[in-house]
């Protein structure tokens, strides 16, 4: 598509700014007029076809990401996509053709003649607020920024997702997505075809799953360290009374946040308090403000004194430890090592606490060193954001279920993938 515009009307700012697309309020109308539409209203009469898992591949250390492979086009063709619950806009490198595009698995996606229009809601949903103007009313840019750097450049399309549902359907739904033929690399690039977007708006692919009434807007995620894992989509693979449940906050509409939390380590209180916390598998580690991260050294190095452990350079992460031999996993290091905790206060009264056991904030490095994967946000501009990365969700389920607005987890078995409540093992 030689023709697509190459001005850019959307600009989505990632987590490093701490900014969204649109307001709560606007977030919400948007919902409220893409619902009205008369081609959702219809198709929100359909029986939902129940839940769709999906396998997945990749871990923390040393790739960096996980990632899922979807069936998109006619006839349709495979693409990994790093699985991102910290933005919304699914896209694919795009043969439109390609300005920019990086090293990818597979070949670029063809776009036909298949352009989503200016006027259409899930455009008007990824617009800076009061910022809805189009140069071409027959298309709708987009450009996507991401906490490290990288950006992408491109046009929304229609195409079709081949996906099997777990009661053996078996459905083709025509969704949007970006087609990007303009993309920078950013500090964690991977060699993957795109970003599968899994937030809150309305351009997510499980929003628009859930609109066409194929399944509940409820999206899941079990991490596995030792690589691999699954997503799901809907509510039928799980048992809800054995999750931990925390309402989502109004304050941080645009991502999946649980509100604000205090830090905890070894149980006790460290005074760090008013922490606004995110969860998004699109980072790979767990990053706190400069206030947290700094409390949290000060109690591990104070736990650690005296222990057979040196701190050692390390090109992995800023903050490794050594021992009188390589380690040769955490279980080798984890009797040196206090669980801290995140504690979140619900309804203003109860709290749930999310825990960080060794598993869950360090990785051990090739050399054999033990490294911290909690990171300072401050250093790459995260201000007062604190993100709950991939490593801290390693072998649990964590589920966003946008039907109850609430964030729940478990510890769970993430090696096998479910197909019913049922056969769940925990």
């Amino acid at each position: 598509m030689v023709g697509f515009s190459m001005i850019a009307l959307l600009v989505l700012l990632g987590l490093i700014l701490g900014s969204s697309a649109a307001s709560c309020d606007d977030r919400q109308k948007m919902w409220t007029k893409a619902m009205l539409s008369g081609e959702m209203m219809s198709s929100m009469m359909l029986n939902r076809a129940g839940s769709i898992v999906f396998p997945l591949h990749g871990n923390v250390y040393p790739a960096g990401y996980y990632n899922v492979t979807l069936n998109i086009g006619q006839p349709s063709k495979p693409y990994f996509l790093d699985i991102d619950t910290g933005s919304d806009l699914t896209w694919l490198q795009c043969d439109a053709p390609c300005r920019r595009c990086t090293e990818a698995p597979h070949p670029l996606y063809k776009p036909s003649n298949n352009l989503v229009t200016c006027k259409d809601p899930l455009c008007a949903s990824l617009q800076p607020p009061g910022d809805h103007q189009c140069q071409d009313t027959e298309q709708c840019d987009y450009v996507v920024e991401y906490a490290d750097g990288g950006s992408s450049l491109g046009v929304l399309v229609k195409d079709v997702f081949l996906l099997n549902f777990t009661n053996g359907k078996r459905l083709n739904p025509l969704l949007a997505f970006g087609c990007g033929y303009d993309q920078l690399p950013g500090r964690s690039h991977h060699p993957l075809d795109g970003i599968l977007g899994l937030g809150r708006g309305i351009s997510s692919i499980p929003s628009q799953l859930s609109s066409q009434g194929l399944v509940q807007n409820v999206i899941g995620h079990c991490l596995s360290g030792r690589g691999g894992g699954f997503l799901f989509f809907g509510e039928d693979t799980y048992d809800s009374s054995r999750i931990t449940w925390t309402p989502m906050s109004s304050d941080l509409c645009k991502y999946y946040s649980p509100g604000f939390a205090e830090l905890l380590f070894d149980g006790k209180s460290t005074g760090i308090r008013n922490l606004r916390t995110v969860f998004d598998s699109g980072s790979s580690y767990t990053y706190l403000n400069s206030q947290a991260y700094q409390g949290l050294l000060f109690s591990l190095k104070k736990e650690l004194s005296g222990m057979p452990l040196v701190e050692t350079a390390d090109q992995t992460l800023p903050l490794c430890w050594k021992g009188k031999k390589p380690f040769k996993s955490i279980q080798d290091v984890k009797k040196f090592f206090k669980t801290f905790t995140l504690s979140f206060r619900s309804n203003g009264k109860t709290k749930t606490k999310f825990d960080f056991t060794p598993e869950a904030y360090l990785i051990i490095s090739s050399k054999g060193n033990a490294c911290l994967g909690i990171l300072n946000g401050s250093e790459v501009g995260l201000r007062d954001l604190n993100v709950i990365g991939d490593i801290s969700m390693q072998d649990r389920l964590v589920i966003y279920n946008n039907e109850k607005q609430v964030i729940g987890w478990a510890s769970a078995n993430c090696d096998q993938l479910p197909k019913s409540k049922s056969n769940f093992i925990w």
